[in-house]
């Protein structure tokens, strides 16, 4: 019997040990299992710090492959793969905030991976460089816009040359500023995207399936669901005779029919393979040299000093884009009272088109377009609005 609880004894001891032994190797295999980590985030950390010391350079607004940090506001996809969306949008000092607004909107009513590539000039570039500081992880390029490309293009008639404003040619140059894309997105900047349920991801404005042989699509102005509320009382500015002068020889040359609708280009999907196909950047330069010669837009032509040479080159030969992405004119007089809330709430893409803006007193629907304005840092860009007071 004794013999019999002295193996015993023994064996639970041996067990025991064994017991132990096994803690003690788990323990260990944790630790290094910590320690492994530990190192695995220094150098992910020290590999992130070598890449900004190496690239100072970088495109402004890419985003490095280990960066974490974003605003809480901002949903957490830090980087977004897939196909490049280039959207080309135009930024001119004085209308900064607008630009800014619109890329805000258009990033965060997204999961697609935009690359935005901003059309400025020169002294320009600083204040917009700081103000894209408050657009945590939005791709971006700053592409700098030569005045003299349009030498012999525009008018030199002190009277109307106030109203040209280089950067609006900006969208003829598209293919030269981003020459590897093959398909792009134009965008004005008086524009807000929201999304609702009825979509508003940038993705499918860009998938708008163009027809073959045509270099653009655009928003026509007869048929479109804002041109049923606003147009009708612009006069003729929806359709050509509205902006081209049809006693001129050179017009009545191309056998155009002065009723045919227009289309407004403060919207374009492009399809820059075809463009450069056809020469389109040097069609449009054309039309205008030969405008400033003789004269060719009509006399009633308000701001739109860019959409004659485009109704021209892309007579009866381009694509259509959705009504919902291109509701206009919410910067005519009247609009407020034209376009009902809930109109504007299912749309997909506004635009401010017009002389009343969303950053200005007297604008319609402001308040859609302030939920996207990013306050500027150097506090020269100021919306104004209207106080208690005011009449």
């Amino acid at each position: 019997m004794c013999l019999f609880v002295r193996r015993w004894l023994t064996r639970r001891a041996a067990d025991d040990d064994a017991m132990s032994l096994r803690r003690v190797n788990v323990a260990i295999l944790v630790l290094l299992a910590v320690a492994f980590l530990i190192i695995v985030q220094r150098n992910l950390l020290n590999l992130n710090d070598f890449l900004r010391s190496e690239n100072p350079d970088a495109v402004p607004g890419m985003i490095l492959p280990f960066e974490s940090e974003f605003s809480p506001e901002l949903r957490p996809d830090l980087v977004r793969t897939g196909e490049k969306i280039p959207v080309v949008i135009t930024a001119a000092e004085e209308r900064l905030g607008a630009v800014v607004a619109a890329m805000n909107s258009v990033y965060h009513n997204s999961k697609a991976n935009i690359v935005f590539n901003i059309v400025t000039m020169n002294d320009t570039v600083d204040h917009l460089k700081v103000w894209m500081t408050q657009l945590n992880n939005v791709k971006h390029k700053i592409i700098i816009f030569e005045p003299q490309l349009l030498n012999g293009k525009i008018t030199k008639n002190p009277q109307k040359l106030d109203s040209v404003k280089p950067l609006t040619f900006a969208r003829f140059y598209m293919p030269a500023f981003i020459p590897d894309a093959e398909k792009a997105i134009y965008l004005d900047d008086d524009i807000i995207v929201q999304v609702n349920m009825f979509a508003g991801d940038i993705q499918e404005l860009f998938d708008t399936s163009l027809k073959s042989g045509h270099a653009a699509a655009f928003s026509d102005d007869c048929d479109s669901a804002s041109a049923k509320g606003i147009v009708r009382g612009a006069g003729n500015q929806n359709n050509y005779i509205g902006f081209l002068d049809f006693k001129k020889e050179a017009i009545k040359k191309l056998g155009m029919r002065a009723n045919t609708c227009s289309f407004n280009p403060g919207v374009i999907v492009a399809n820059l393979t075809e463009w450069k196909r056809q020469n389109i950047t040097n069609q449009l330069e054309h039309w205008m040299e030969l405008n400033a010669q003789e004269d060719l837009y009509s006399k009633t032509l308000a701001e739109s000093i860019t959409t004659p040479p485009l109704l021209i080159v892309f007579y009866k030969h381009h694509s259509s884009i959705d009504p919902m992405w291109h509701v206009r004119h919410l910067g005519a007089t009247g609009a407020g009272n034209r376009y009902s809330p809930q109109f504007v709430k299912a749309a997909k893409l506004l635009h401010w088109n017009g002389h009343y803006k969303p950053w200005s007193r007297t604008s319609s629907f402001t308040e859609v377009w302030d939920k996207w304005y990013i306050q500027d840092p150097m506090r020269k860009f100021h919306p104004v609005r209207k106080h208690a007071g005011d009449k």
